[in-house]
């Protein structure tokens, strides 16, 4: 069990207080004290989250879903907890990819239980702010939430940045000269477009939850265990978000029109391509043509025994292949 928590502290009155090694005495005495106690594990198997689960009451239902992993985000009200779900987005600039990672928080009366998924979840740097900010930690578990949601979301505004530097490098690649025609074009802006619709499965279904915890209570009938003075900190995190996801759609968008210029090129290149063929090709059948004619050996031929009639034809099948040349060149062929 001491393999999976990462953490496990109570917290009073902002502060971070030494007690028991054993959570279960930890919610006690967090409870007795006015404080809460967060207990931060990662990747638990099913047997070592069965005691968490059983000591503060989770439902069955979210223990489910927080060691499968594989959640969209959302936010589900229990009897005793509510069940939030996160998918921080991690950018890892060497491949151009986006990775996304889960965190699920259980928040109840005096305690915050997350379970992280993956590596690239902010937890640890949402405690150490956490407990620099004395007077936010005070309000209590929803302050670990609001924290958690705040270092997602600005974490998302940092990925949108990055994806759209890599987009414009896309464009600048797709419209120049030397390599807008590269076989590796296409996949390239496959392979990106890929990865905009996995940060848009992490940032669009987190928008809900979010608007929920921001709404007013009469609005929504409230959202138990969440602070009332919280939300307007929660609808700052919902306007983010916004901001997020309209990048994503634009990024979405851009991407596509970028797909498509780059196909269009293709074709245009394509149709030039074949218009220097059939050029090519003309100037090459004249010659042919006469040639042919000439070799079916006919005795009655006009200027067949003209002492003139070899290097008058050769001079023929030049002139006309030198104005074909000249006629497709004038027209953009070659």
């Amino acid at each position: 069990m001491h393999s999976v928590i990462v953490d496990c502290a109570i917290y009073r009155d902002g502060r971070r207080r030494e007690g028991p090694g054993d959570f279960s005495d930890a919610l006690d005495e967090a409870r007795s004290a006015g404080g809460f106690v967060w207990i931060g594990l990662h990747e638990p198997s099913a047997d070592e989250f069965d005691t968490v689960a059983e000591e503060f009451g989770l439902h069955p239902l979210a223990v489910e879903d927080a060691l499968n992993a594989h959640q969209r985000p959302k936010l589900e009200v229990y009897d005793d907890s509510l069940f939030v779900v996160f998918k921080p987005v991690v950018y890892e600039p060497k491949s151009d990819a986006v990775s996304t990672s889960e965190v699920m928080v259980f928040l109840g009366d005096g305690f915050v239980v997350t379970v992280r998924h993956g590596e690239g979840a902010p937890l640890a740097a949402v405690r150490r702010r956490l407990e620099h900010e004395p007077h936010l930690l005070a309000k209590g578990p929803t302050a670990v939430l609001y924290a958690i949601a705040d270092a997602t979301v600005d974490h998302y505004l940092d990925v949108a940045t990055e994806l759209q530097n890599d987009l414009e490098e896309l464009e600048a690649e797709v419209f120049s000269p030397a390599s807008g025609g590269s076989r590796n074009t296409a996949s390239r802006i496959y392979t990106f477009k890929r990865q905009v619709l996995e940060f848009r499965r992490a940032t669009v279904p987190l928008a809900p939850p979010l608007t929920r915890l921001a709404g007013t209570a009469s609005a929504n009938g409230g959202v138990p265990f969440v602070n009332d003075r919280a939300r307007p900190f929660f609808r700052d995190v919902s306007d983010h978000l916004t901001r997020v996801n309209e990048s994503v759609e634009a990024l979405d968008r851009l991407v596509s029109d970028v797909l498509s210029a780059h196909l269009a090129q293709m074709s245009v290149r394509q149709n030039d391509d074949m218009r220097k063929i059939s050029a090519w090709a003309a100037m090459a059948a004249v010659p042919t043509m006469i040639a042919g004619i000439y070799g079916m050996n006919f005795d009655h031929m006009p200027e067949l025994h003209w002492v003139w009639s070899y290097p008058a034809v050769i001079a023929l099948m030049a002139g006309l292949v030198g104005f074909l040349y000249k006629l497709f060149k004038r027209r953009g062929w070659l």
